[in-house]
């Protein structure tokens, strides 16, 4: 569906049935919260467009960046997407998909720092690691690529349901002083220029 990451159909569907038949069974007043219901499910999932800067890596979600840290000799910057914000995620530069793998683990707050044990899919990109993690609430990740698919900068990889995070481990030769946002900044997914 145009404007919206798939899955709306799933969640929004029953919803609306739930609206009318509540509007049918009972009074139009009482269906006001399965209606609510239904627009809080297409805000959720609604798939802005977006045009990615001149930049090196871009962010991989809408959200505030909380994580920024050393890991051995990478970088990891990290965006917790909280449940208003969009939670299609793109590609933060363009490559190849060497590998997508999938890694069961607990649902804690994505924002904690617990979460790094948290269900994830990795998307290795060869120069660069994409994190799809899910959150307390986000019990589903779908990533929209494969092995072998080749990326353009901003192109969608996938979305999340519900709260999450997204992380971005830069290329080995970039270091914390190239980083241009903060923790607690806020970015938009393909736009915000993370190193430039």
């Amino acid at each position: 569906m145009p404007g919206f990451a798939p899955g709306v159909e799933r969640f929004g569907t029953a919803l609306l049935v739930g609206t009318l038949a509540t509007a049918v069974l009972f009074t139009p007043v009482v269906a006001l919260l399965p209606a609510a219901l239904v627009a809080f499910v297409c805000y959720f999932f609604r798939d802005p467009d977006r045009s990615p800067p001149d930049a090196r890596i871009v962010a991989p979600a809408d959200g505030r960046v909380s994580v920024i840290r050393e890991e051995g000799d990478r970088v990891r910057v990290g965006v917790f997407m909280n449940v208003t914000d969009v939670h299609v995620n793109r590609a933060p530069a363009d490559g190849e998909v060497v590998a997508v793998t999938h890694r069961p683990g607990a649902n804690k707050p994505a924002f904690a720092k617990d979460s790094d044990r948290n269900e994830r899919v990795d998307i290795d990109c060869g120069d660069y690691d994409l994190s799809l993690i899910a959150g307390w609430f986000a019990r589903r990740i779908h990533p929209y690529v494969t092995e072998g698919d080749s990326l353009r900068q901003g192109e969608r990889v996938g979305h999340i349901d519900f709260g999450s995070r997204a992380d971005v481990l830069l290329p080995p030769e970039l270091g914390v002083e190239d980083v241009a946002v903060e923790r607690g900044d806020t970015v938009r997914a393909g736009e915000t220029v993370l190193v430039e």
